[in-house]
């Protein structure tokens, strides 16, 4: 990929997610996998991983922040394995697919070729490697509206990370069904403040909607309504 390309893809996520750098640089390091800085050794690319590190602690403080005051009376263990759900590899690699995060990254053509695009452990990076580098451009509050707005949304929203999901799922396996999923029935709004529209699938039949400011958090709500509307059909 030339740099003009590089260039144009960097626009298009600085316009997802609503943060537009100072630093470009800063930007491009943090979507640069290992991979493809080796292959450009003598270009002087850098890997994200320096930008990952910065990204944890910010997202460890901004999220335990956020979980301390929206939980005054919940003592320390269970504020830890809060926060370890919400920022855990699978949570963080979902909320970067919600913003398509994958599409951006830059790998090595080894590591595109044996799927690293799709693998959690490296969207997730990148989701902190994004963190690190736009508290570097933008500073904590920066940094912080950006974690509200593409991590925390669905928890603002009372949207617990896979809870309903989970507990659909497990309705429905106990049932016997398997032909059951979700899928996107909308969007609106512009790239940087857009609302998803869900529905879960059964059998071909829709048995829930839902709306949020993300693709997961739309799901939670669709699954949610699936769970009223079968605790209903139970009693």
């Amino acid at each position: 990929m030339d740099s003009v390309s590089i260039a144009a893809n960097q626009e298009e996520l600085e316009s997802r997610i609503g943060y537009s750098f100072k630093n470009k640089e800063l930007l491009r390091q943090a979507l640069t996998h290992s991979s493809y800085a080796n292959e450009r050794k003598k270009a002087g690319v850098r890997d994200y991983e320096r930008l990952e590190f910065l990204g944890d602690a910010v997202l460890e403080l901004v999220s335990s922040d956020f979980l301390y005051h929206k939980n005054p009376d919940m003592p320390e263990g269970k504020l830890t394995k809060k926060r370890a759900s919400l920022v855990c590899e699978p949570a963080l690699a979902e909320c970067a697919r919600d913003i398509e995060l994958q599409k951006y990254i830059l790998l090595g053509k080894g590591e595109e070729q044996t799927g690293g695009r799709d693998r959690d452990s490296i969207i997730s990076d990148v989701m902190e490697a994004v963190i690190g580098a736009i508290y570097l451009d933008g500073g904590l509050e920066a940094a912080r509206r950006h974690i509200f707005s593409h991590v925390l949304e669905d928890l603002k929203e009372g949207v617990p990370f896979k809870d309903s999901k989970t507990i659909l799922q497990e309705i429905i396996q106990a049932r016997g069904y398997d032909d059951f999923g979700y899928r996107l029935a909308g969007e609106k709004g512009p790239d940087h403040d857009k609302t998803f529209m869900a529905e879960a699938i059964l059998n071909g039949e829709v048995i829930g909607k839902g709306e949020g400011r993300s693709k997961k958090a739309a799901e939670q709500m669709a699954a949610k309504e699936a769970i009223d509307m079968m605790s209903k059909v139970m009693d």
